[in-house]
């Protein structure tokens, strides 16, 4: 029978605090402007720029000066070097960047507010002080309005996707944003933001694109893009019948498609030397969408890097979320990691600025650390997940899966909590290992570059599959360079036999089977064991062995200091395995109540031996608030310190430090 203990959040503290280890790297900023070195980021100074982070969506990114000091300070303190700032447009937010609140009515987006930005400046000057960086978006959620002139703004979605592309008043407005925002003065830097180093990065639009649904349905931009398609067939020589085409989302047509790619990089390509001609002097990059083939050549001609979204989800939507894919990825052959293989150009680096593995999937805990160890081994140079919070009264909702008040944001359920992890101890929670591994390097570098040939734009690129946890791999085009590829397959020939059950990274440090429903990543400073250990008895790795009694947990072990973990006097032990709220009720898949407060995290029993060369080593089990609240009893044996968690003093955390 599972044991639970409670572990609230609270959302202006954490109960440890690793801000330390990269103390050196404050302010953000310090190293210069951040660039391309090759297929990875460096800072003007030669610094290697690695991130680990989080999204703010929405209204998070417009807190009050109190909020800001304080939510800096928390990143800060697991490790987070990052924010994201994405749907800073969305109309649905208070604030958002044209609006300050609800009530008084808004006509157009032409216009930053100033009240909004006060809040954003704030909130980059104290992430800044903390060494956190930011990337910021551009083109997201805006929705056009009767007083920005554009043809049939009520039936444009989200961004004006995909007319933004093409129609030149829609260009012209997001023009006019780019110039207004990049060249606005924070005032509590000093700078603008072209000039700011704090900024890292920035997207030109936010998943958009021709292909992943019918997306070109309104008058009079369909008609328009006929034209652009006639005329591109005209300069193509192509003798396309354009107006024979009764449906132009049938990507069934080679013409059509590569009309469309062309497009698509056009735009990229203008709004690029647009950026550059306002000052921005940072990587950019088009979109971030993984769809297919298509979208990725347009992003390949363009872009300073590649960005991607990856997501492990199977929900069933209703008014209130009561199912879930209750799935772990020790269960399965893959997991998502295929969004950023099937992106990655060899010669770029790839960041990830949206993840998540969400609530309520009890064996989320695997995702935070494994997918930090994948991005270590690919050379990916960060990962934001999606999301930290919707917003800032987190203090009020203090229950997992719940942020807000209604059902839904936006009419869209999940944005009601369902992807927050401010709180969560089976994401959130191990964040300190996570950050340690993407930004200190724990996880080696694959050195192989294989490559995979695309030659359907619109065909799956299956040959992929697991061979993000194998070795490094990227994609490549007839008439772009492969990055140096060493061996390039065929779009279907698989670079991974996913009928073993199994698989073992090159590098040696990372495994994970779906047969034994077991994980681990084995380094010098950082150590884990994820997945169903209490099946698997004795789990060894190399100076550490792991004997669950519960059935699923992750047990990670993680070097504070310099020092491998056989040498270092300062250790942090986490085992976390499933959490959720007093009260919650599960049958199966069906997820029945959210429950109440507080939080609660199961407590993972485990007998543990630590392979080291100290003997001074006390293991103190640390609770929700940060507080030592006894000392675990330990021996030390064949030069191992020897210690069984979960029986006494149970808890999340456990700090192993010499006296």
């Amino acid at each position: 029978m599972s044991r639970y203990i409670p572990f609230p959040a609270y959302y202006d503290d954490m109960p440890i605090d690793i801000s330390f280890v990269f103390r050196a790297e404050k302010p953000a900023g310090k190293h210069g402007f951040m660039k391309v070195n090759g297929s990875h980021f460096s800072f003007e100074d030669g610094t290697p720029a690695r991130f680990w982070g989080v999204n703010f969506n929405g209204g998070a990114c417009f807190p009050s000066f109190d909020y800001s000091e304080k939510v800096a300070r928390r990143l800060a303190k697991t490790g987070v070097n990052i924010v994201r700032f994405h749907q800073l447009d969305a109309e649905w937010n208070t604030p958002n960047i044209f609006s300050f609140s609800k009530g008084e009515r808004i006509g157009s987006t032409l216009e930053l507010h100033p009240e909004s930005m006060k809040r954003l400046d704030y909130l980059i000057k104290c992430l800044k002080e903390e060494g956190i960086y930011v990337y910021l978006d551009m083109n997201t959620y805006r929705n056009f309005k009767s007083g920005d002139c554009v043809e049939n703004p009520f039936e444009l979605k989200d961004a004006a996707d995909p007319y933004c592309y093409y129609n030149p008043r829609l260009i012209e407005l997001q023009k006019k944003f780019i110039h207004d925002i990049w060249n606005h003065v924070n005032p509590y830097t000093g700078l603008a933001y072209k000039d700011d180093p704090v900024i890292v990065m920035s997207e030109i639009i936010n998943e958009r694109d021709f292909f992943a649904r019918e997306r070109l349905k309104i008058e009079p931009y369909v008609s328009e893009f006929r034209e652009v398609l006639r005329a591109w067939c005209r300069d193509n020589g192509k003798t396309l019948d354009v107006d024979a085409i009764s449906d132009l989302n049938d990507n069934t047509i080679p013409e059509l498609v590569a009309c469309k790619v062309d497009v698509q990089t056009r735009f990229y390509r203008e709004m690029y030397d647009y950026m550059r001609e306002v000052g921005v002097k940072i990587p950019i990059c088009g979109t971030n969408w993984c769809v297919n083939g298509a979208v990725t050549k347009s992003n390949h001609l363009i872009n300073d890097f590649i960005d991607t979204h990856t997501y492990f989800y199977d929900w069933k939507w209703g008014e209130r979320v009561k199912c879930c894919m209750n799935r772990a990825t020790t269960q399965v052959p893959t997991y998502g990691m295929e969004s950023g293989t099937m992106v990655r150009a060899l010669d770029r680096p790839l960041f990830v600025s949206e993840w998540d593995m969400p609530w309520p999937n009890e064996f989320r805990a695997e995702s935070s650390i494994l997918y930090a160890a994948v991005g270590a081994l690919q050379g990916w140079d960060g990962w934001a997940i999606h999301t930290y919070a919707y917003g800032t009264k987190l203090m009020y909702m203090n229950i997992l899966g719940k942020e807000v008040s209604s059902n839904s944001i936006g009419g869209v359920p999940y944005r009601e909590g369902i992807f927050s992890v401010w709180n969560d101890p089976a994401k959130y929670g191990l964040f300190y290992h996570a950050a340690l591994i993407a930004r200190r390097g724990d996880v080696k570098e694959s050195s192989a570059r294989n490559a995979v040939k695309v030659d359907n734009l619109v065909g799956p690129i299956s040959g992929i599959a697991g061979a993000a946890e194998y070795a490094r791999t990227g994609v490549c085009f007839d008439g772009i360079d492969n990055g140096g590829a060493d061996r390039v397959y065929a779009q279907d020939e698989p670079i991974v036999d996913l009928s073993r059950g199994e698989i073992t990274s090159d590098t040696g440090e990372l495994y994970r089977s779906w047969t034994k429903n077991y994980g681990s990543i084995d380094t010098g400073r950082t150590k884990v064991a994820y997945g169903f250990l209490g099946k698997n008895g004795e789990i060894s790795l190399k100076g550490l062995s792991v004997k669950a009694e519960s059935d699923f947990a992750v047990v990670a072990l993680s070097s504070l200091t310099d020092a491998d973990i056989n040498a270092s006097d300062n250790l942090l032990l986490s085992t976390v395995g499933r959490a959720r709220n007093t009260d919650a009720r599960f049958e199966g898949d069906q997820m029945y109540d959210y429950g109440k407060p507080p939080i609660t995290v199961e407590v993972i029993e485990a007998d543990i031996a630590i392979k080291t060369e100290r003997h001074d080593l006390i293991v103190w089990a640390v609770n929700a608030e940060g507080y030592f609240v006894g000392k675990v009893p330990a021996r030390y044996e064949d030069g191992c310190l020897k210690f069984t968690v979960g029986k006494t003093m149970p808890s999340a955390y456990y700090l192993i430090q010499a006296e």
